[in-house]
């Protein structure tokens, strides 16, 4: 049942009633598809109701799926009426905020004990690699890290180390957001002249979703080849499906018993939030996420070498799982892997959610058409503009709000220009058409070039990318 019980329905937040709706309409679609009784079914249905007029009471609009709702400012400084008391939500199947600004990512570092990626060491990537750091770096997109010192250590030694990031299938079509990772990979695969594996989790999406195992592996190499087109070097790299190699792989199945053997159902509780009737497959399956991390086991690239470091990029959202694998590293005699993390990508109806790949209108995906794009942006990109012209002109819009202008901050190259435009929108000098046209115009050329790479990728390709073989690399 939802958290919210009839009587203190007055005295929720209204993301507390967003909360409880959401559970409550999961509820109900789990008592039909369950066939509970007539009576237990319409009294969820009539909570659900109740819920929802609550809300529209509280917020003054209609409950919608994909919009929860802003924080009110509060009245006063005192008890927990104040915003502060909303706590920002991450795990890996979730991420809920209440501000329209999206995750307090400062606040996520302290709570999940990693670093924050600053001046210092994006000038030290500088250094070691002889390039200018990536855009994502130079903008705090990649913000927080776990050891990335130590692989720059590494890397002046010239030591050994490799990349890992993966990807969960869960539909055909990929959004924009689905790249960030991939992008950044890319950079650090040329930059630091690595290795690469990239993990296709179809099996998680069969335990978590209401696919077939056929449908998750389709998934699996369907989005192979959109990772493909980013550019990666076939020499070094290998994409990998867990349905298919865990079975033709002893060193990698024997990694997973290992880690399985040193994590008892407590720890993945705690981590995961799991419950007792969770099925004994999503239970398992963090050890299976976890295996890449550790060079032996891909005995085709790494031979039986343990010690060689593993460099995660992804983002925050999946950091729970290796802090579990970091755990258990040093007691299965493996290196910790070292990871990168990054923010997450909006949905265009604001940043307090990340994008979905179930709802259409909550992202640009890779097969939109430039008429697409056009009008989801258009139409749906929530704007830091004022109301009207005369009042934006006046008072200026808020780019911390403004998708449009999130989005430029993770794809426009130039600094100069998206300073430029973040001081127009802000003076009122650029209106929020103008802002979404800018945006429009650097999204269409970028979706349109990754179709046509798309296009190159055949059947064969991807089935070199995902036979296990030797990479090709530069260390001993």
């Amino acid at each position: 049942m939802a958290d919210v019980p009839n009587g203190e329905q007055g005295c929720a937040s209204p993301l507390e009633l967003f909360n409880s709706i959401a559970a409550q309409g999961e509820l109900v679609r789990s008592l039909k598809a369950g066939k509970a009784s007539k009576d237990e079914i319409d009294s969820a249905v009539k909570m659900l109701l109740s819920l929802k007029m609550s809300y529209k009471a509280t917020v003054g609009e209609d409950y919608k799926a994909d919009c929860p709702p802003e924080n009110p400012a509060p009245e006063n400084n005192s008890g927990l009426g104040s915003a502060e008391a909303e706590e920002d939500f991450v795990d890996p199947w979730t991420v809920q905020t209440s501000s329209a600004k999206g995750i307090d990512y400062d606040k996520l570092i302290v709570r999940f004990g990693s670093s924050k990626i600053d001046k210092e060491l994006v000038n030290r990537i500088e250094r070691a690699t002889g390039q200018k750091p990536h855009r994502f770096l130079r903008r705090g997109i990649f913000f927080s890290h776990r050891d990335m010192n130590q692989i720059l250590d590494a890397y002046e030694n010239k030591k050994p180390f490799y990349l890992y990031t993966g990807r969960g299938p869960s539909s055909e079509a990929m959004h924009v957001g689905h790249l960030i990772p991939f992008i950044f990979t890319k950079w650090l695969q040329d930059v630091f002249n690595v290795p690469l594996v990239i993990q296709m989790t179809d099996d998680e999406k069969y335990l978590w979703k209401d696919l077939t195992l056929d449908q998750a592996y389709g998934y699996a190499v369907e989005n192979a080849k959109d990772i493909i087109a980013c550019g990666f070097d076939i020499n070094k790299t290998f994409i990998f499906s867990d349905l298919d190699y865990m079975g033709m792989s002893p060193g990698f199945y024997k990694n997973v018993v290992k880690i399985q053997k040193h994590v008892t159902f407590n720890q993945v509780k705690g981590i995961f939030g799991f419950t007792d009737s969770d099925s004994i497959g999503k239970i398992s399956f963090p050890a299976i996420q976890a295996a890449p991390s550790f060079s032996n086991s891909f005995p085709q690239i790494f031979r039986d070498r343990t010690d060689i470091q593993c460099l995660i990029p992804c983002a925050i959202d999946q950091d729970p799982y290796f802090r579990m694998t970091r755990d258990v590293a040093p007691r299965i005699g493996y290196p910790k892997p070292a990871l990168l993390h990054s923010t997450f990508f909006p949905a265009l109806q604001g940043a307090q959610t990340k994008m979905s790949a179930s709802d259409p209108n909550s992202s640009i995906f890779l097969t939109d058409t430039a008429k697409q794009i056009k009008t989801k942006v258009n139409r749906h990109a929530f704007s830091g503009g004022r109301d009207t012209v005369e009042e934006h002109r006046q008072f200026g819009g808020n780019c911390d709000v403004d998708v449009s202008f999130m989005y430029l901050t993770f794809f426009l190259e130039d600094d100069d220009k998206l300073e430029q435009i973040r001081k127009d929108y802000t003076s009122g000098d650029m209106l929020t058409g103008e802002l979404k046209k800018t945006l429009i115009e650097v999204l269409q050329p970028l979706i349109a070039e990754h179709q046509a790479r798309r296009k190159e990728v055949t059947d064969e390709i991807v089935k070199e990318f995902m036979t296990p073989r030797k990479l090709s690399y530069d260390f001993q």
